[in-house]
């Protein structure tokens, strides 16, 4: 059974939501990705949101851009966790979504990343399963480590070579 159900309204929306699913890869976390659109497809949406905790979810990964329904609706009906993605958008650069996530009203909270912030949503993910489940608790924490040793790598390059000669790429 997947853990995570990661859903997007839209295929634009999937470079954002591949990179959550990175990480619960990278992880070894179950999860299982759709496009749903809850405004194009409210039956099929409610039919997703509505079986999740049957299908074994325990967190619902929710990408949404604009009016941004999707993470909300979501939290509505799916009695766990679920962590919302502002998706950048052309007209008003994704505050609009980010705004429609976080005021959710009283008793239906959606915690949110930031704009088009998949990686996060995927590690916070991992650390609300992680709070009973003390091997994925390990595997974050050398996850962590790497990051700081590619913090560390970063450094040791640039003294070596200077900022004029440093390239990320």
């Amino acid at each position: 059974m997947a853990k995570v159900g990661i859903v997007m309204g839209s295929d634009s929306d999937m470079p954002v939501m591949a990179k959550a699913a990175d990480i619960l890869d990278q992880l070894g976390i179950s999860y299982e990705m759709h496009i749903i659109s809850a405004h194009r497809e409210p039956d099929e949406f409610f039919d997703y949101a509505r079986s999740a905790e049957s299908r074994g979810y325990k967190v619902i990964i929710a990408g949404a851009g604009m009016a941004a329904h999707l993470p909300g609706m979501c939290a509505a009906i799916f009695p766990m966790p679920v962590i919302g993605i502002p998706m950048h958008t052309t007209s008003l650069g994704g505050r609009d979504s980010l705004y429609s996530i976080v005021q959710m009203p009283t008793g239906i909270p959606v915690a949110t990343v930031a704009i088009g912030g998949g990686a996060n949503a995927g590690i916070l993910a991992a650390k609300i399963l992680a709070t009973s489940d003390a091997d994925l608790l390990e595997r974050l924490k050398k996850y962590t480590a790497s990051l700081k040793e590619s913090v560390i790598a970063k450094d040791a390059k640039l003294q070596e070579v200077g900022y004029q000669n440093y390239s990320n790429k």
